[in-house]
C-alpha cells in the first residue's frame, strides 16, 4: 500500500513541476518584448538597481522613478534646471504598483501591492527627433502569467504602441526637456 501512495505521489510531483515548467517556458522573456517601431525591454536591462530619482502617488497606484548614472549625474550637474537639455543616454525607468494600505502597520501607510507596469524613457537625439529627442515605451504587467506585454490603445493612460507614445504627454514639460520628475534633495 505504502509503494501505490508513494508512486502516485511521485508521479503527481512529477506532473506538477513539468505543468510549472511548461507555464514558464511558454511566457516571453521580457527582455525579447518590443514596442512597435521603437524602444525595447532589453535596452533597460538592469533598470531595478538603477538609483531612485523620485516617488510618486497617484490615486490608486504608487511609483518609484529610477535613473540610469548618466541621467543621475545629469540632474546632479544642474540639468534640466539650468536650461540645459539631459544627453543622449540618460534613461528613466518608472515603476508602478497598485497602492494598498498596510492595515497592520502603524499609520496605516500606502505601500506598494501588485505590480502594474513598468515604463522607459530614452533621450536620443538621432533616433527620435521628432519627440523632442526622447524615446518612450510602456509594459503592462499581468499577474496571473507573471509576464509583461507591450502597452495599447486599451490600456490606462492608452499607449499608441510607439516609441513615441509618450511625447503627447510630455509636451507640457518642453521648458524641462520633456521630463516631469524633479529630483528629490538628499
Amino acid at each position: 500500500m505504502r509503494n501505490r501512495q508513494f508512486v502516485a505521489f511521485a508521479f503527481t510531483a512529477g506532473a506538477l513541476a513539468l505543468l510549472v515548467c511548461l507555464t514558464l517556458f511558454a511566457q516571453p522573456d521580457k527582455y525579447s518584448l518590443k514596442v512597435p517601431g521603437g524602444l525595447a525591454f532589453s535596452e533597460f536591462r538592469g533598470y531595478e538597481s538603477w538609483q531612485v530619482i523620485s516617488v510618486s502617488h497617484n490615486g490608486d497606484k504608487l511609483a518609484v522613478i529610477l535613473g540610469n548614472p548618466a541621467m543621475i549625474n545629469a540632474y546632479k550637474a544642474g540639468i534640466p534646471d539650468n536650461g540645459k537639455p539631459f544627453p543622449d543616454g540618460a534613461k528613466m525607468a518608472k515603476i508602478h504598483w497598485t497602492a494598498i494600505k498596510a492595515e497592520t502597520y502603524p499609520g496605516p501607510p500606502t505601500v506598494p501591492g501588485a505590480l502594474h507596469d513598468v515604463d522607459f524613457m530614452v533621450k536620443d537625439s538621432k533616433r527620435f527627433p521628432d519627440s523632442g529627442g526622447w524615446g518612450y515605451a510602456a509594459f503592462e504587467y499581468d499577474a496571473a502569467s507573471s509576464s509583461f506585454r507591450p502597452g495599447n490603445s486599451n490600456d490606462r493612460p492608452p499607449q499608441e504602441n510607439d516609441a513615441k507614445c509618450g511625447a503627447a504627454c510630455h509636451t507640457i514639460a518642453q521648458k524641462r526637456d520633456y521630463v516631469f520628475t524633479e529630483y528629490g534633495a538628499r
